[in-house]
């Protein structure tokens, strides 16, 4: 038995830009982080994975001083959740307006996998509701019903760490030299490599320079890609 994992953001859609950053922007002024992360920014807090470690890693003794935040850690803990879900429910609002479409290729090769009994997974770092929401927006519905979610709080660690593949290869019941992952990032890479498993790489729009050393393949899109090509790597 084979499987085919995707990563979310950047490569089931380009989401990172026109859902991910304004709904983190507009959360983060609700909560009075006076703070506004332009696209540059968001690249930089892009090599961190997860949402919520994104949030987190805003709140230095100055910047907390500066915003008059909590300085306690767990009322920090707290105020990073409630920023995360409303950030979150912020990019369900989003969504339901953007037309949105999934990336050249992607539902072609997840037709192909799926008629060739490989098993379907996404392998995401994003909260479970968002990726759940991508994922029925972008793909075709014979795909949908037949791919598995592995996203968010599913790990305490994020990628690069490899917990979220790990957990897929568990939970499809297939060995990581069975599996094929497809992710955008350096760090989504590192994860998928860290698991044992091989990655093609298709960039995204915030990802295009980042270093894709380990990677069995970088392409444009998955328009350049079929089922063959991954079944049997040259």
């Amino acid at each position: 038995m084979h499987a085919l994992i995707f990563d979310c953001d950047g490569v089931l859609a380009e989401t990172e830009g026109d859902l991910h950053l304004p709904a983190f922007n507009r959360s983060l002024a609700e909560f009075g982080f006076d703070l506004q992360w332009t696209r540059a920014d968001y690249a930089d807090r892009l090599l961190t994975g997860g949402g919520k470690e994104r949030i987190a890693g805003l709140l230095t003794p100055e910047f907390v001083a500066s915003r008059n935040l909590p300085a306690d850690p767990e009322e920090q803990h707290a105020l990073v959740a409630r920023v995360h879900a409303r950030k979150t429910e912020l990019l369900g609002d989003l969504l339901r307006d953007l037309e949105l479409h999934a990336r050249p290729g992607v539902n072609r090769l997840a037709h192909e996998a799926l008629d060739a009994g490989w098993k379907l997974a996404v392998a995401s770092t994003s909260a479970k509701p968002a990726v759940s929401a991508i994922v029925r927006r972008v793909l075709d519905p014979v795909i949908v019903d037949a791919i598995a979610i592995f996203a968010g709080d599913d790990v305490q660690a994020k990628k690069p760490d490899p917990a979220i593949y790990q957990l897929a290869l568990d939970g499809l019941g297939v060995a990581a030299n069975d599996a094929v992952a497809i992710e955008d990032s350096h760090i989504g890479l590192h994860a998928a490599l860290g698991a044992g498993i091989r990655c093609l790489v298709t960039p995204s729009l915030f990802t295009e320079g980042e270093d894709f050393t380990g990677a069995y393949r970088v392409v444009t899109d998955l328009s350049e890609i079929r089922l063959a090509d991954l079944a049997s790597p040259t």
